[in-house]
This record gives structure tokens, C-alpha cells and sequence, in this order.
């Protein structure tokens, strides 16, 4: 089962959850051009005062498909990447606070998007990577930036050219996330951060 984007509307705050048959969502383009919709209508009304975008219990997202990767051409691969950058810009950059609720893994492409996200919250088992170094890629989704923006360039090129995982008490530590809450109260303090977030 592929990954899909489930919209739903709550209290004011417009949840975007990332859902995928095995529990390991992807960053796949239909999925991609569907955030950016979503990130646009929010921007585009009142009806919402902020987001949260989550994804599984197992994983807020593991990146992109890379069987779907195998099958693009070098210019439907390009322009991939360039989609991924403006999807991410529009989420940066919307007037209503988007906030990331992040629990598992948080993986590649996965982490490009909730660098993008104004505020991360994270769950005690939540892991955070950029894998691709290890393999000798790296990121096209702005990731190399944000990174070291929010962590700073040491520790931002340590993660990204080996692949090293920072777990959630570590990641609080660095920044990369603002508060780490458990389960239960995960997206309830997202929704309330969101919401009380002055863009």
C-alpha cells in the first residue's frame, strides 16, 4: 500500500497525516504534490489559525521511494528535487504556523520536511538520520541547510556525511527539536503549540 495524506480538521487546526501501509511512510511525488496543496489552502484561509503533521506511530517518514526514484529519468528526477525544495519553501514560509509531530523515525526526506516545519515536537523513541551520506548521496530537499542552520555546521555535517542517528534526548539537546512528550501527549501539545504560535 502506498502513502497517503490524510487531511483532517480539528479545533482550528488542520492535521496532515502521513500514512503508510507498512508504517513507514514515503515522500512519494503524488504524496508531495498533495502537501503542497494542503500547505496552500492553509495559507490561502482563516478557517485554520495552524497544523501538525504527523505520521505513524512507527515513523514520521522515511524519505522518498526509492522504487519510485529507480524508475525517473535524469530530468523527472531534477525536477523531483526541485518540487520537494518548493513544497517545503511554501511549508517554511506559510503564514500559519506548521508544526511537526514526530514519532519513530524520522529518516532522509523525512527530516527535510520537519526541518521545514516552524517547530518539532518529539516522542522518546523518535530517531532522527540522514542516511544518504552513508551511501554517498546526499539530500536535495534543502536539508543540507536547515540543518546546519538549526544545529549548527559540526554537528550538521557529522549527520549528514555519515549517517549517524541522534535520538530524541540528544536531538533535544542540539535543538533539533523544541520538547519531547510521550504518546498520548504528542500531537495534544503540537495542536496547542501550533495554535499558540504567533507567525
Amino acid at each position: 500500500m502506498s502513502t497517503r495524506l490524510l487531511a483532517a480538521p480539528h479545533d482550528g487546526i488542520l492535521f496532515l497525516t502521513l500514512d503508510g501501509g507498512d508504517g513507514l511512510p514515503r515522500l512519494t511525488r503524488s504524496v508531495l504534490a498533495e502537501l503542497g496543496s494542503q500547505i496552500e489552502r492553509l495559507s490561502a484561509t482563516s478557517e485554520f489559525v495552524g497544523c501538525v503533521i504527523t505520521g505513524s506511530e512507527r515513523a514520521f517518514a522515511v524519505g522518498a521511494d526509492v522504487k519510485e526514484l529507480a524508475q525517473l529519468s535524469p530530468a523527472e528526477a531534477f525536477g523531483f528535487s526541485r518540487e520537494g525544495q518548493r513544497v517545503f519553501r511554501v511549508i517554511e514560509k506559510s503564514p500559519r504556523p506548521v508544526v511537526a509531530a514526530i514519532r519513530g523515525y524520522c529518516m532522509g526526506g523525512g527530516l527535510d520536511l520537519a526541518l521545514a516545519c516552524l517547530a518539532r515536537i518529539a516522542s522518546p523513541d523518535a530517531v532522527f538520520a540522514h542516511p544518504g551520506g552513508a551511501l554517498g548521496i546526499l539530500t536535495g530537499w534543502g536539508g543540507t541547510q536547515r540543518l546546519t542552520r538549526l544545529i549548527g555546521r559540526a554537528r550538521a555535517l557529522e549527520m549528514l556525511t555519515t549517517g549517524r542517528a541522534v535520538d530524541a534526548h540528544e536531538a533535544l539537546e542540539w535543538g533539533l527539536v523544541s520538547k519531547t512528550r510521550n504518546g498520548t501527549d504528542l500531537l495534544p501539545m503540537a495542536a496547542r503549540l501550533s495554535g499558540g504560535i504567533v507567525a
